[in-house]
Formats: C-alpha cells, sequence, structure tokens
C-alpha cells in the first residue's frame, strides 16, 4: 500500500530546504529526524488517503486491484497504521526543535485534509501541491528553528510541479470522476485544457526555482540542474495527449522521480561547494 517509490518525490526537496536553511550540512541528527518525519507523515498521509477513497478506490476499475478494496489490508490495520505513522512525525518533530513540534499537528491535518478536497474543489491538486510543499518549509524550520520568507520560492515551486504532474496523473480518470461527481480538473475543464494548465504550472515552477537559485546565489551548476529539470518536463508532457495517456505512469513516477533527485543532486553538490 504504501511504496518506497513514493518517498522519491517529496523526500529530495525536504533535504534540498535543509541544505539551503544550513547553507550546507546540516549535523547528523537534524538529517536523521528530517528523514523520520518525512517516513511518518508521507505513510500516514497516503495510508488515510486510502481510506478515505476506499469507497471511490472499489468503484473505480484503475484502484478496484488495491489492497484496500481487495480486502488483502484490512481497515482496521490501515487505521491503525495512519495513527502510529502520524505519531511517528509528532515525535521526529518533537526531536527537532519547538516549533517543528508546535506545528506538527497542523501538518497532520492539512496531509488528511487533502483526501477530502477532491469532493468538493477542483484545486485539490494545488492542496496536494502544498501537501508536499511543506516538505522543504518543515526541513527548513527542523534546521533553523523558524519559518522565513526564503524558503517561499521552493514551497511555490514544488507546490507548482506536483499541482501539474498530479492534473496530469487525473487526466485517466476523467470519466469515472464525472459520474461520481468528484471535482478533478480534467472533469471539469476537459484533458486539453487540464494538459495546458500542468505545462504553465510547469513553466512557473522553473521560474519560481530561477528565483530561489538567484537569491541563494547559487552558480552554475544549479543552472545546469535547471536546464536538466527543464529538459525532463518538456519530455514528461511530450509523453502525454489528449488523445493518448497511454504513457500518463511514466510521465507522473518515472519521470518525476529523476527531477526531484537530479535537482537535489545538482543543487545539493553547488550549496556544498
Amino acid at each position: 500500500m504504501i511504496r518506497f517509490e513514493h518517498s522519491v518525490f517529496a523526500l529530495p526537496f525536504a533535504l534540498l530546504g535543509a541544505l539551503l536553511a544550513a547553507q550546507g550540512w546540516p549535523t547528523a541528527r537534524q538529517l536523521f529526524w528530517i528523514i523520520v518525519a518525512m517516513v511518518g507523515g508521507r505513510s500516514a498521509a497516503m495510508a488515510f488517503n486510502r481510506i478515505a477513497d476506499l469507497h471511490y478506490d472499489k468503484l473505480n476499475p484503475r484502484t478496484a486491484a488495491r489492497e484496500l478494496p481487495m480486502g488483502q489490508l484490512s481497515l482496521a490495520f490501515a487505521t491503525a497504521f495512519t495513527i502510529v505513522s502520524a505519531a511517528v512525525l509528532v515525535l521526529a518533530a518533537w526531536q527537532l526543535n519547538p516549533l517543528a513540534l508546535k506545528l506538527s499537528p497542523v501538518a497532520v491535518a492539512v496531509l488528511f485534509l487533502y483526501s477530502y478536497t477532491k469532493r468538493f474543489t477542483t484545486l485539490t491538486h494545488w492542496v496536494l501541491g502544498f501537501c508536499l510543499g511543506m516538505a522543504p518549509a518543515g526541513a527548513w524550520i527542523a534546521v533553523r528553528g523558524t519559518l522565513d520568507w526564503e524558503i517561499l520560492p521552493l514551497v511555490l515551486a514544488v507546490l507548482c510541479w506536483v499541482a501539474g504532474f498530479d492534473i496530469i496523473y487525473a487526466c485517466q480518470d476523467v470519466e469515472f470522476d464525472r459520474r461520481v461527481r468528484l471535482f478533478s480538473l480534467p472533469a471539469r475543464i476537459g484533458i486539453g485544457g487540464a494538459l495546458w494548465v500542468a505545462r504553465g504550472l510547469h513553466v512557473v515552477m522553473l521560474g519560481l526555482l530561477v528565483w530561489l537559485a538567484h537569491l541563494a546565489g547559487l552558480g552554475a551548476l544549479a543552472y545546469g540542474g535547471l536546464a536538466v529539470v527543464g529538459a525532463l518536463l518538456a519530455y514528461e508532457h511530450s509523453l502525454v495527449e489528449p488523445d493518448d495517456l497511454s504513457q500518463v505512469n511514466a510521465a507522473f513516477f518515472t519521470v518525476n522521480g529523476y527531477i526531484s533527485v537530479l535537482l537535489l543532486v545538482f543543487w545539493g553538490a553547488d550549496i556544498l561547494t
């Protein structure tokens, strides 16, 4: 139900936020508890999402084979797993600093809220983006003990990136979402229009990263990483057409995994050198 590759989206941005906050290497203790917090938060959010969407997952042919609809995992187990994972996040925040601990219930509440947004707003994709955008902000707080505006461009960049690729992913379920009255953007404006919104969000993401690189005084390695990310985004969008969604999973999982990891590698190298 919770797969390793799901961590690839947000964890590199959390680590990047930590590197930016420390202007180099955070302490080993900070890195350890940041990773623990990320695993706990990711696991709690995904397990809760599976619980909240169980009714719809049973009805949707694409998701009917998931573990909960198939009965391979019990609802009681998933609930207990969610509670323990959320507790792990709070424990990690407690180990980091007072502000992290104070904000950890807010983070959990936002993560859980996302699972219901598709029932009443097409902004659901942006809410998911904010959930992952909290990762670099949380890592910044973990290192500095304060929440400062300098991390905002990275938060917004992650928000736009995730909202964009989630819109692409949601194109698979247009007919189902319309039938059961779920508020995805593709269901509301059509696949063609939704793909243009996703392209626009990814252009804004690149602009925000350029702004952040300038603010942080980063050099050639960082801008080289941005060029790689731009090329990968262009490739991602080339895989998906309104009348051909056969490559959505490749665009969603594979390309975006490379984007987050490679940005961390390029920007991390720039910061550390």
